[in-house]
């Protein structure tokens, strides 16, 4: 019992020693409060310009791949990769003699039904003067009616083979067009003008046509004047693109140079990579490379007339949205913290029901204690040797600068660095001590 009396004094002494130690160390009264080394920039107005980062390659806007329609040996290749072509020019042959012979025996059909066409014309006509003649000795009650129903059965089975012949020139008719196109298609002719950009068999070689199956592909031909950069956006970022939006184009091939162009497609349906559980979701852009912004690099002394090639490495950094005169800090300034709404208590089944709950604890009585939180995006400014736990409404961002478009004003000085106190350490009221950012970097070295 003598123990029971003393608990409770006990513990409110330990509160009240627990609370002096932490106002003292506060007030300085004892030690020495802990501090973050910590290095500011001050809010400032600039112009701020979005960009949309991609990777990607460069491609023709325009390019055809020429597979055969027919199958065979090609006996003559008149191109060879890099060579300049018009639209209807004769770039190989295909060995040809297995169609002019298809051809000759679709011919020999075809008149071969036109001799059965006139010979069941001929018998026709028979027929009728056979089957006019019987009809006038019938009506006359001169022949027997079996005799005369044979002679109309007869007339018009004549008339049924006539149509019959009459099909078959057509059917034979078509065979020869089928033959003559199939002894055409065994020249290839360009599709448009352009450059053979690749070129994949060699003269002796047997190809594939599409006929029956998947051709083989024996050439590209492709426009070259016209370049554009294939990139895979993210599903993240897609929704800011826009058609005719203005890039920034970086080439592998030409280091220290920026490229000027414009988005041209964009795709409706995405792309996936990787398997279900890390799917990334992607959607292709065209950006199309002006050519005003490469022309000095077209040499038509050395025959250099185009500086880029199908397949070359390049980033595209597309303008998305442009500000003059907005207050901004850096991107490392910005961090995200969780804020808790002030708790209450909800049956379990309301809990079930609200997808803001996130947090559910058991009070002291039993009953279900509901916190709700949410994400508020913070700055830390300083305020003397302490810092400022300030919420703040971000709009859009370049690569190292955020627009502040709430809680801030022009002059204030905010946190930039380290990132992990930022992120993690710092707290509203926290005594720091201010460097520059090379004495920060000196001291994390050390």
């Amino acid at each position: 019992m003598k123990n029971k009396k003393i608990l409770p004094y006990a513990i409110g002494i330990l509160v009240l020693v627990i609370v002096l130690l932490v106002v003292g160390k506060k007030m300085g009264w004892f030690g020495k409060e802990f501090s973050v080394s910590v290095a500011t920039e001050t809010v400032k107005k600039i112009t701020l310009t979005e960009f949309v980062t991609a990777n990607g390659k460069i491609q023709p806007k325009t390019q055809v791949k020429i597979s055969p329609d027919v199958s065979g040996e090609v006996i003559e290749l008149y191109v060879e990769e890099g060579d300049e072509v018009k639209a209807g020019e004769l770039l190989c042959v295909i060995k040809p003699e297995i169609y002019i012979s298809a051809l000759n025996r679709a011919e020999a059909t075809l008149n071969s039904s036109k001799a059965r066409q006139a010979q069941a014309e001929a018998q026709l006509i028979e027929r009728e003067l056979s089957y006019n003649r019987a009809k006038q000795l019938f009506e006359k009650n001169t022949i027997a009616v079996s005799e005369y129903e044979t002679v109309r059965a007869a007339y018009n089975v004549a008339q049924a083979e006539v149509k019959a012949a009459q099909f078959s020139v057509k059917s034979a008719d078509a065979s020869v067009s089928e033959a003559r196109e199939q002894l055409t298609k065994t020249k290839i002719y360009a599709p448009i003008t352009g450059t053979i950009s690749a070129l994949n068999i060699e003269k002796g070689e047997r190809v594939v046509g599409t006929s029956m199956m998947i051709g083989t592909e024996m050439m590209v031909v492709a426009d070259l004047n016209k370049m554009e950069v294939r990139v895979e956006v993210n599903e993240n970022d897609i929704v800011k693109v826009a058609r005719f939006d203005t890039a920034l184009i970086e080439v592998d091939a030409y280091l220290n140079r920026k490229f000027k162009g414009i988005v041209t497609d964009i795709a409706n349906s995405a792309s996936t990579v990787g398997t279900t559980a890390d799917q990334v979701t992607n959607f292709e852009v065209k950006v199309l490379l002006l050519s005003d912004s490469y022309t000095d690099l077209i040499d038509s002394v050395r025959g250099n007339y185009y500086p880029f090639r199908p397949g070359m490495s390049a980033a595209v950094d597309i303008l998305t949205e442009s500000r003059e005169n907005v207050l901004s800090v850096p991107i490392s300034a910005v961090t995200t913290r969780i804020k808790k709404k002030g708790g209450g208590t909800q049956e379990v089944s309301d809990i079930a029901a609200s997808n803001e709950m996130e947090n559910v604890s058991t009070g002291a009585g039993g009953e279900k204690v509901v916190e709700k939180e949410e994400k508020q995006e913070v700055v830390f400014v300083l305020n003397g040797n302490r810092v400022k736990k300030t919420e703040v409404k971000t709009g859009i961002q370049d690569n190292t600068s955020i627009e502040i478009t709430e809680g801030l004003k022009e002059g204030d000085e905010v946190v930039t660095a380290p990132f992990n106190a930022i992120n993690k350490t710092l707290k509203d009221s926290m005594m720091v001590k201010k460097v520059t950012e090379e004495e920060l970097f000196k001291v994390k070295s050390k």
